[in-house]
C-alpha cells in the first residue's frame, strides 16, 4: 500500500460523508435486519449440530455424527472466498445496495433448503447431500455479506463516528446469537428430547424464514454510499486487490485469524456443554444467550472506544488479555463441569472476543480505497474465516478428544499470538479519508 494511502488525512467532506443523519440510521437498521439473520442461521446450526448430525448422518456413534455435523458445518466457510470475491466485487462496481440484497435471497434459498429436508431415514444418501448443498449456499452468501455491509457503514457514518457505526457489524451478530440461543432455549425447554432429535431443532430455521422480508424491505431503501460505481470489470477489481493491495490482505488475513478462531469456540460453547461436560441442553443454550448479550453490548462499547482513542489499542489488549485467561477459566470449568462457570467462561470469551473483532472491522474497511473496498474487506473476512473459522469446530472436537476439555483454549492461544504480530504491523486508521 503507498504511503499516500496509508496516511492521508480526513477531509471536511468527509465529515458526513457526505450524508444527512438520517441515511447513517437507515445504514444501521439495514446491515443490522439482514448481518443478524444471515449470522443467525450460521449460529443456528452450530447450537444445533448435535442434533443435525442425529438426523442427517447416523454413523453408528454419537462422537461420528457429530464430527460428520461439524464437518458439513465447515464446508459451509469454504464458499466463503467465492462469495467474497463474487458479490464483493458486484458491490464495488453496482453498489452496495444491490450486493446486500443478493446475499438476503441467496441466505433465504438456503436456510429454507436446510429446514425442509427430510431426514436420512427418509431419503437416504440424498439428505446429506442436499444439507451439503445449501450449507455452500449459505457460505456464499456470508462471504459476500461482510464485504459490502461493513463498507455501508464506514462511507456512510459521520467521521468521527465511524467505529461506533461498524462496530454494528458484530453487535449485529450478537443479536443473532441471543436470538438463536433464545430459540435453542424455548425449544428445548418445552419439547421432549425425541421431538427436539425428530423435528425440534427445525422450528429456529422456520423462524428465520418468516422474518427475512423485513430485511429485505429495509435494504431496498437503503440509501447508495458508493457514489461513482467502478468502470473496471470484477475481474479487473479482484486482481487490483491482489496485486496493489498485498500487505492490506495479508494482514488483514492474520488479525482476522484469532477473531475468528475465538468467535467459533464461543460458539461451540454450546456443543461442548452437552456433549464434553454432560450439561442439559437448555443450560447450555442459556450460556449461548449471555454470550451473544456480550457481544453486542461490548462491540459497540469497542467501536466507541475506537473512534474516541484509535483502533489499533482496541485490537491488541482484549486480545492480549483473552490469552493470559482462557486457560485458567478452561481448566476451572472442565473441573467444576458448573453451571455458573460456564457462564463465566462465556461471558469472558465473547465479550473480550467481541472488542478485538469490532475494532477490525472498523480498521480493516478503512485501510482499503472505497473502489475496492466491498470486495478487499469480503476477501479478508472469507479467507480467514475459511482457513480458521470453517475448521475450528472440527478441529477442536478432534482435540478434545485426544487432548482432553481443555484444548479448546490452546487453540485460541496459538492463533493469538500470530494475529497480534499483525495487529501491531497496522497502521492507525482512525484519521483516514475513507471517500479516497
Amino acid at each position: 500500500m503507498s504511503a499516500s494511502v496509508m496516511h492521508a488525512p480526513n477531509t471536511a467532506s468527509d465529515d458526513l460523508s457526505g450524508q444527512s443523519e438520517k441515511p447513517p440510521v437507515k445504514a444501521i437498521a439495514a446491515a443490522v435486519a439482514g448481518n443478524a439473520l444471515e449470522f443467525y442461521d450460521f449460529i443456528v446450526y452450530s447450537f444445533f449440530a448435535v442434533y443435525i448430525g442425529q438426523t442427517f448422518f447416523p454413523l453408528g456413534s454419537e462422537t461420528a455424527s457429530l464430527l460428520a455435523s461439524v464437518a458439513v458445518f465447515g464446508v459451509g466457510f469454504f464458499t466463503r472466498p467465492l462469495g467474497g470475491v463474487l458479490i464483493g466485487a458486484f458491490a464495488d462496481k453496482a453498489g452496495r445496495r444491490a450486493a446486500m440484497i443478493l446475499t438476503v435471497t441467496l441466505i433465504t434459498v438456503g436456510t429454507l433448503g436446510l429446514a425442509a429436508t427430510p431426514s436420512y431415514e427418509t431419503i437416504g444418501i440424498a439428505a446429506p447431500i442436499i444439507v451439503l448443498l445449501c450449507r455452500l449456499l449459505q457460505g456464499l452468501a456470508l462471504g459476500g455479506e461482510v464485504g459490502p455491509a461493513s463498507a455501508m457503514l464506514i462511507e456512510a457514518a459521520p467521521r468521527d463516528k465511524r467505529g461506533l457505526y461498524a462496530s454494528w457489524q458484530i453487535a449485529s451478530q450478537g443479536i443473532a446469537v441471543v436470538a438463536g440461543g433464545l430459540m435453542g432455549v424455548l425449544v428445548s425447554w418445552y419439547l421432549p428430547h425425541e421431538d427436539l432429535v425428530s423435528w425440534g431443532w427445525r422450528i429456529p430455521f422456520l423462524v428465520s424464514l418468516a422474518l427475512i422480508p423485513i430485511a429485505l424491505y429495509i435494504r431496498r431503501a437503503l440509501p447508495e454510499t458508493l457514489e461513482k460505481p467502478s468502470d473496471k470489470t470484477g475481474t479487473q477489481i479482484v486482481t487490483s486487490v491482489f496485486s496493489d493491495h498485498t500487505r492490506f490482505l495479508v494482514l488483514g488475513i492474520l488479525v482476522m485469524i484469532s477473531t475468528t478462531v475465538s468467535t467459533q469456540v464461543g460458539n461451540y460453547m454450546t456443543t461442548y456443554a452437552i456433549q464434553t461436560l454432560k450439561l442439559p441442553a437448555t443450560l447450555a443454550q442459556a450460556g449461548t444467550v449471555l454470550g451473544g448479550t456480550m457481544t453486542f453490548i461490548f462491540a459497540l462499547v469497542a467501536g466507541y472506544l475506537a473512534d474516541k482513542y484509535g483502533r489499533k489499542g482496541v485490537m491488541i489488549w482484549p486480545r492480549i488479555v483473552l490469552m493470559i485467561v482462557i486457560i485458567p477459566l478452561f481448566f476451572w470449568l472442565s473441573e467444576s463441569k458448573d453451571a455458573t462457570v460456564l457462564l463465566i467462561v462465556t461471558a469472558a470469551i465473547t465479550l473480550l472476543t467481541s472488542m478485538t473483532g469490532a475494532a477490525s472491522l472498523v480498521a480493516i474497511p478503512e485501510m482499503m480505497p472505497i473502489a475496492l473496498r466491498a470486495t478487499g474487506v469480503s476477501l479478508i473476512y472469507a479467507i480467514g474465516a475459511t482457513l480458521f473459522g470453517g475448521t475450528t469446530q472440527f478441529i477442536i472436537t478432534w482435540l478434545i478428544g485426544i487432548f482432553g476439555a481443555v484444548a479448546p483454549a490452546y487453540y485460541v492461544v496459538a492463533t493469538s499470538v500470530i494475529s497480534l504480530v499483525a495487529m501491531f504491523m497496522m497502521p492507525e486508521t482512525r484519521n483516514f479519508d475513507v471517500k479516497r
